[in-house]
């Protein structure tokens, strides 16, 4: 369900917006230039087409040459392209975005340190009973085997189901192992991510939050209606007793691997959908998206 780790290149992310950005610049302001030699141009051309060829010397508009309103016209398009490539430009430019972007990275700070401070009260309340989510919903891609992975690496690409993971998690919380989350190149956007681990002082970027149980994770994922447990199949096999729902992409091919789904008891679970999807240029086995609900 998840790709690889991608090789860095030579030119990174920002540095490449920020030359991009430049060269826009650079066309921008030479359109503005020609713009410019061609008003000028043009504006003598109306004068001399006017006074001294007689072309429309009888036409006037409220007692005025023609052509004066015609070069007022033109001079108001320049002055406007003046204005979107220098005015606009510098209040809704780079720096506005990334002062935009500074009061979104600060709001979701803030947001994290209240969840940690949540989690902190949690822990201190030893008979706490945590307030179970609305849909705790696991959401994990399988082969026949019920192989998962090996070496912390997805076997398979399946690119609808990468989409459907995206579509389905964007917005949540996403709770997932240790492993998990390593194999991940960076934090996935738009999502929380819970990480679970027992390993002390665990290092983590800005903005994901490490706990000690799935206990902790769902503490936190309360006032989630629709929190996801992405893995790994020790976190799986905790989840199941407690889950809601589970969005399973079966891969319809059996793998080698080190990390497995646990088995779906059909008793307790009932298939609710299953859609079955053919194997294409963008998916390299067929596979079926099928949705279990507690019975």
């Amino acid at each position: 369900m998840f790709g690889l780790k991608k090789s860095t290149t030579e030119i990174d992310k920002e540095q490449l917006e920020l030359i991009q950005n430049a060269q826009k610049r650079i066309k921008q302001k030479k359109r503005l230039y020609f713009h410019f030699v061609l008003f000028l141009i043009g504006s003598i051309f109306f004068i001399i087409l006017n006074l001294f060829l007689g072309f429309g010397e009888n036409f006037k508009v409220l007692d005025t040459d023609w052509f004066v309103f015609a070069i007022l016209a033109w001079l108001f398009l320049l002055l406007y392209h003046t204005f979107n490539v220098f005015v606009t430009h510098k209040f809704m430019g780079k720096k506005w975005e990334e002062r935009q972007l500074e009061k979104l990275v600060s709001k979701q700070k803030n947001r994290i340190v209240k969840l940690k401070q949540s989690v902190s009260e949690t822990k201190s309340k030893s008979n706490f009973e945590p307030k179970t989510p609305n849909n705790i919903t696991i959401i994990a891609a399988v082969a026949e085997n019920n192989v998962i992975g090996k070496d912390n690496k997805l076997i398979w690409h399946l690119s609808d189901d990468l989409k459907r993971f995206k579509l389905l998690t964007n917005g949540h919380h996403i709770i997932m192992g240790r492993k998990t989350f390593e194999s991940f190149p960076k934090p996935l956007p738009n999502r929380i991510h819970i990480v679970i681990t027992r390993q002390n002082n665990y290092k983590v970027p800005n903005g994901v939050i490490v706990v000690n149980t799935l206990k902790d994770a769902l503490n936190i994922v309360k006032d989630d209606k629709q929190p996801f447990i992405i893995g790994g199949g020790e976190i799986y096999k905790q989840a199941l007793s407690i889950a809601d729902t589970i969005e399973l992409t079966r891969v319809h091919k059996t793998f080698s691997g080190d990390t497995f789904f646990p088995e779906i008891d059909k008793s307790i679970w009932k298939e609710t959908s299953n859609i079955f999807n053919e194997k294409n240029s963008m998916n390299d086995y067929d596979f079926s998206f099928i949705t279990y609900a507690k019975k």
